[in-house]
């Protein structure tokens, strides 16, 4: 998921973007732990997702309170 993407949605879908790839990371930590993730890349690639949603939600907070 690139910037530009998180940027064009609003709060609400942010947050439920957040949710589901939260719901994704478990099930791939919980593949990595029983032998059946394929692709170990993929756990960065969700973790770094994770990040991006939580920077652009916690910069939206801040533009806020200082509006």
């Amino acid at each position: 998921m690139q910037p530009q993407e998180i940027r064009a949605l609003t709060v609400a879908e942010i947050e439920t973007r957040l949710h589901s790839v939260e719901e994704e990371q478990f099930n791939l930590r919980f593949q990595l732990a029983i032998g059946q993730l394929e692709n170990h890349n993929r756990l960065a690639q969700v973790r770094r997702d994770m990040a991006r949603l939580r920077t652009e939600l916690r910069t939206r907070q801040l533009a806020g309170e200082s509006a």
